[in-house]
């Protein structure tokens, strides 16, 4: 069976409630977590093929749950694209380093976002 989950960790519920309608139009299957220590369980226990985490998060921020979650076996190769409002210089770069795959900027064009979750779908789905 096809994996087409996602994990979405985002706090803000009208972000989250986009995050649906364009996950719906792509039928991929949401997972929500509102907070990071939330994401990472999610994680360890749904085994999505991509996370979209939010920078920005109550308690532990998305940099510092993403550097849990690549120094863990069973999480490491999840790709994880940070989506966040953050566009100050070296944001994109302080991303990359905490171990994020790729950056994303709100608001995002919605066909960009879908195309990029393809490309992570399609490498997921090639045999190395």
């Amino acid at each position: 069976m096809e994996n087409k989950n996602i994990l979405v960790i985002e706090d803000n519920k009208l972000n989250m409630k986009l995050m649906r309608g364009v996950l719906r139009l792509g039928d991929y299957q949401l997972i929500e977590a509102f907070d990071a220590e939330t994401g990472i369980q999610l994680a360890r226990k749904q085994k999505p093929f991509l996370i979209l985490m939010d920078i920005q998060l109550p308690g532990m921020d998305g940099l510092e749950a993403t550097r849990i979650m690549k120094t863990d076996s069973k999480l490491k190769d999840i790709p994880v694209v940070a989506i966040t409002g953050f566009a100050m210089q070296g944001d994109r770069e302080k991303a990359l380093e905490s171990g994020c795959d790729d950056y994303i900027t709100k608001p995002f064009d919605v066909e960009d976002l879908l195309k990029t979750i393809k490309g992570y779908y399609d490498r997921k789905e090639t045999p190395n």
